[in-house]
């Protein structure tokens, strides 16, 4: 096994685990639930969600998920307020990315690895800077096609998911890590609905 987990550790943690956590935990799950269902809540209750575990990856030395957060605070920003201005609901159309939308998350993905992986060696203390810069530099590519309600966000962001999981274990953040286990599967289905939706109209056409 890559990691094991100890079941008296984690009742331990459970117990200890601060009120903080808590908040960023539960707005995780609320936040990826919503977006999930493509509704605007996604961002003001992901916004409090950032701001609370940004003090937990700074105090567990994971610097490039602390940028993460903060990329994450002005994508959210950014998001909410695309979709309240392209729909009275506050939900714009999803939409596959187009070849230039995949160029750009592409490069936001790799540029963003380099230099996330250079600023950890160079300027923190960072034991894993590698697969620390990996989980933030596709995650900036998720939120990014999320901002946008690109299908292809869910992809990018269960990719990222998948990376950290083992991190967030490995750091004995074990609450996280399973919060990091439900959205993963969660963004799954989100896929699937987003891709329902969206295939949608097509399938109306062929029944005319």
């Amino acid at each position: 096994m890559l990691f094991s987990i100890d079941l008296n550790l984690l009742a331990e943690q459970i117990k200890a685990t601060s009120l903080l956590e808590w908040i960023s935990v539960c707005c995780g799950v609320a936040s990826v639930l919503f977006a999930r269902k493509n509704n605007v809540l996604l961002y003001p209750t992901g916004i409090l969600g950032i701001l609370t575990s940004g003090f937990l990856l700074i105090d567990a030395k994971l610097y490039a998920e602390t940028l993460l957060s903060a990329y994450y605070l002005v994508m959210s920003i950014y998001g909410w307020a695309i979709w309240k201005n392209n729909s009275a609901s506050g939900a714009s159309e999803i939409s596959r990315s187009t070849p230039k939308e995949q160029r750009i998350t592409w490069a936001i993905a790799l540029l963003g690895w380099g230099f996330l992986y250079f600023m950890l060696t160079t300027f923190t203390d960072s034991d894993v800077p590698v697969v620390d810069a990996f989980v933030s530099s596709t995650a900036w590519a998720g939120m990014w096609l999320l901002a946008k309600r690109k299908l292809e966000n869910w992809i990018w962001l269960n990719v990222s998911n998948l990376v950290a999981i083992p991190l967030l274990f490995h750091k004995q953040l074990i609450l996280i890590s399973f919060l990091t286990i439900f959205l993963f599967v969660v963004a799954i289905f989100g896929y699937l609905d987003w891709k329902k939706e969206l295939d949608q109209p097509n399938e109306e056409l062929e029944t005319i």
